[in-house]
């Protein structure tokens, strides 16, 4: 071998000595620091609900692929016929139906169809089930649950959130976050309750006789409110709708919707507290009403906006305003857009 050549061979050794050799082929659980963290374990116990949740559709969709969440609609009769909550043009029928002076009813989900909910969570392979639904003194929905829950193949709880709208919605969120953290039912209706525990409803409605014909207050609260025109502020209290104050007129009634929210809002702290407002018919209304609220309570964990389901506005009529104020825990949803 001559100089050259020697030289050469001698290179090749030396940059194989300090050339990174390739790592062989191990088990990464057992490479210590090579593996990656565990995330959280597959989620076991599905929520059920109904549509009276008034959840924002965008964070309903983003659950989709993970089975963990079935919302049954109410169904809503205009005359003769029968819709769901999802009719693109269902505010236009009932605009129109109310309009007419004509009669729009709602109708608790059948046994059926939670039958069919529950055994398609059995399906996808959930071990139990929390059924979350609106106030049993509001709707037989809570009813038609447990009816379906003794048919079920997988052990069901069904729980009466006492609310509506958001602030059902809320526990419903709640549950879901605690059950995609792979937490058992006892945990997942814990985390439900509590955000259930933190919530309060302020609504306003320009006529009380959609809610008196639905049977949701009674005969002499309507007379009082058509008779003397008098503008109720509502609340839900211990599952039912109750008056909270009377005022003169729609524009101090919504003032004084707004100032029962920022005082709630106060008192608990805006950094731990979320609002949702609903409407229907009236968004540009409602969103003014956020933005309002926002403003005077710098530093509010979130506000967002979203139709007050069709099930309900059929009871509280158009025009209806609504304020949910809760717990800055319960998971964020679509903000209110600037």
């Amino acid at each position: 071998m001559n100089e050259t050549s020697a030289a050469r061979t001698w290179l090749r050794q030396q940059v194989g000595r300090i050339r990174p050799k390739p790592i062989s082929p191990i088990d990464p659980l057992d490479a210590g620091l090579l593996a990656e963290p565990a995330g959280p374990p597959a989620p076991i116990i599905a929520i059920v609900t109904d549509s009276a949740a008034a959840l924002p559709p965008e964070w309903v969709a983003e659950l989709a692929g993970t089975g963990v969440l079935i919302v049954v609609p109410i169904p809503l009769i205009i005359g003769e016929n029968v819709y769901s909550d999802d009719d693109a043009e269902l505010e236009v029928h009932i605009s129109l139906a109310l309009a007419a002076g004509k009669p729009v009813k709602t109708s608790r989900p059948s046994p059926g169809q939670f039958e069919r909910a529950y055994k398609a969570a059995a399906n996808a392979g959930f071990e139990q089930i929390v059924s979350l639904h609106l106030s049993k003194k509001l709707s037989g929905t809570v009813d038609a649950a447990q009816l379906a829950a003794e048919r079920s193949p997988i052990p069901v709880h069904v729980l009466d959130s006492a609310t509506v709208g958001m602030g059902q919605g809320g526990g419903v969120q709640a549950a879901v976050s605690s059950a995609l953290r792979g937490e058992d039912a006892a945990a997942v209706i814990a985390a439900a309750q509590s955000a259930l525990s933190t919530t309060e409803i302020y609504f306003y409605v320009p006529s009380l006789e959609q809610l008196r014909r639905g049977g949701r207050i009674s005969l002499a609260s309507s007379w009082f409110g058509t008779v003397l025109d008098i503008k109720p502020i509502l609340g839900v209290k211990d599952g039912a709708i109750v008056p909270l104050e009377k005022v003169r007129t729609a524009a101090k009634a919504i003032a004084r919707l707004e100032a029962l929210a920022a005082a709630e809002i106060a008192a608990r702290g805006a950094a731990e507290t979320r609002i949702s407002l609903h409407h229907f018919g009236n968004e540009s209304q409602a969103r003014t009403l956020g933005d309002s609220l926002a403003a005077g309570s710098p530093g509010l964990a979130g506000a967002t906006l979203t139709r007050l389901p069709a099930v309900l506005a059929a009871h509280a009529g158009l025009g209806v305003l609504v304020v949910v104020v809760s717990g800055a825990h319960v998971p964020p949803q679509q903000e209110l857009a600037p």
